[in-house]
């Protein structure tokens, strides 16, 4: 008999790969990693807000990230600055605040090892609901409005060229972006969210020819890596959250030995 704990964990961890996983291509192809860890970094700032104003994180997490992810949009247009330098310094100033924060939360305690490196096993029902409600909205979002992010990923001027509305395509990416870490640091925490996103994508970009294949076998790449990640946690007693990513890794590893099939990237 499974455990409920180990169930919930299950599902947690099995919502997170379905919303993380086609997400995960759009970052890939638009080479984003860097932006999604700066994001990242918001996690710690978001989870004490949460806190000290009494909301549920994860909604507190989402806030703080899209409103990073707005202000990076927004600053992308200047050319002072080179946008690598602005996301490592917004990245590391909203981290900073965030241990600021929770340094002044004299009265509430932070589990800062939970939140860093995730707690699967402590998914709740509330945190199943809040994980699968993401899911439907990414997934839905992702339907509606699949050609024209394709088409923004694979080139942003032929893509406004022909009447995509680039600005708002970024904007809902960065939306959906936002909404899959503040999930995914839950199951593996803030320092690992950008794995969980980005390693089974590029897992599956040498095994498929056609975007929308790579986007179903990088989900089919993130289930699995969490299924195996958890079992192996409790049968070794090991850390699930980078249990979880080692298993993505493994099947990122292997998929360097599958000659490239057709053209799957997305990227321009």
């Amino acid at each position: 008999m499974i455990e409920d704990f180990v169930l919930r964990a299950l599902g947690g961890g099995i919502g997170a790969a379905i919303a993380a996983g086609p997400v995960g291509c759009f970052v890939v192809w638009r080479r984003m990693a860097y932006f999604g860890t700066a994001l990242a970094h918001a996690v710690l700032l978001g989870v004490a807000l949460g806190f000290l104003l009494e909301i549920e994180p994860i909604v507190a997490v989402f806030a703080i990230c899209l409103l990073l992810a707005v202000c990076l949009l927004l600053l992308e247009r200047q050319r002072v600055i080179s946008v690598d330098a602005l996301l490592g310094v917004l990245a590391h100033a909203v981290f900073a605040a965030g241990l600021v924060v929770v340094a002044f939360m004299e009265r509430v305690r932070v589990d800062l090892i939970g939140y860093l490196f995730g707690d699967i096993l402590s998914v709740g029902v509330v945190d199943l609901w809040l994980i699968f409600g993401t899911a439907a909205v990414v997934s839905a979002a992702l339907a509606w409005q699949w050609s024209n992010l394709l088409a923004v990923a694979l080139n942003q001027d032929l893509a406004a060229a022909e009447g995509v509305p680039v600005e708002r395509i970024r904007f809902l990416f960065l939306f959906l972006l936002a909404a899959v870490i503040a999930v995914g640091m839950k199951i593996v925490g803030m320092l690992l969210v950008v794995a969980l996103v980005i390693v089974p994508a590029a897992a599956a970009r040498r095994m498929v020819a056609t975007p929308e294949q790579m986007a179903a076998a990088s989900t089919a790449i993130g289930i699995a890596s969490v299924v195996a990640g958890l079992f192996a946690s409790l049968l070794w007693d090991i850390p699930a959250g980078p249990a979880i990513v080692l298993m993505a890794s493994g099947i990122f590893a292997a998929s360097l030995l599958i000659p490239v099939r057709g053209q799957s990237r997305g990227e321009g």
